[in-house]
């Protein structure tokens, strides 16, 4: 069966599948490329379906779990991981770090492999998605340690952003915190969170990261959170925080036990 199912508002089976908590949405086009997946006892061939929410899917002939509330956790990152779900060079990751009574969870952006500091989780990706979104407005906030002499009143250009390499970077508030020899710590909080920005901004800057810890992202804090710890952030705290798009992500049903393992 290769059409979607004709007049029906549903979403597509892959995202489905995701939002069950199974797998990626790449996962769940290999599993039904399988012919592991079935949508009212048809077995699917392609991922071109939309489902609707009274219709029962299956994989591996197990009816799919009922998608959990969606849910956000703090992460105090290390050194030394990757925010990926595998490497094909074998690096370490935060998911092969993370408990696994947690079951699948997704990044809200991410961390270079070298940085550190909070990172939210969600096992929701349509959560991860409204958060990472420069249009929700929260503001990413990080410690850095560089090696170089700080031109103060650079770092207060930086207020109007900054184009490097022909890539335009919005407003950055950045600040000198302390100064130790050739060593100065800065804090600079940003709303875009572009690939590597904050590094590529201090190098335009003439200085040489040494240390970057993220401490905030929107209202939410590292505080004393333990490297390598997660704690999960309360629900009644998640939704104040959250617009009404976002509130209406984290209203879903709670999933029952006896549908959390996973296919094999």
């Amino acid at each position: 069966m290769s059409e979607p199912f004709p007049d029906k508002a549903g979403e597509r089976i892959a995202k489905r599948l995701a939002r069950a908590g199974l797998c990626s949405r790449r996962e769940a086009e290999r599993w039904i490329a399988e012919g592991r997946v079935a949508v009212d006892g048809r077995v699917l061939d392609s991922a071109a379906v939309v489902v609707t929410p009274d219709q029962r899917v299956t994989v591996d002939g197990r009816t799919l779990p009922v998608p959990a509330a969606a849910k956000l956790w703090r992460y105090h990152k290390p050194k030394g991981l990757l925010v990926t779900e595998r490497d094909p060079h074998g690096r370490p990751t935060v998911f092969q770090n993370l408990p696994p009574q947690l079951g699948r969870l997704v990044s809200v952006g991410r961390l270079d492999f070298n940085s550190e500091g909070l990172l939210l989780l969600s096992n929701d990706g349509a959560l991860a998605r409204h958060l990472e979104l420069p249009a929700t407005g929260w503001t990413r906030r990080y410690r850095v340690r560089v090696h170089g002499v700080v031109d103060v009143a650079a770092l207060a250009r930086l207020s109007q952003g900054a184009t490097i390499d022909g890539l335009r970077y919005g407003p950055i508030d950045a600040r000198l915190d302390s100064v130790k020899g050739s060593n100065a710590w800065l804090t600079m909080a940003l709303q875009e969170g572009k690939n590597r920005e904050v590094r590529k901004l201090c190098q335009h800057l003439g200085l040489t990261v040494t240390r970057l810890i993220r401490v905030a992202y929107g209202p939410f804090q590292l505080g004393e959170l333990p490297e390598g710890s997660v704690a999960e952030i309360a629900q009644r705290v998640l939704a104040a925080q959250l617009g009404q798009a976002g509130r209406a992500l984290v209203a879903g049903p709670a999933r029952r036990d006896a549908h959390r393992r996973r296919p094999a």
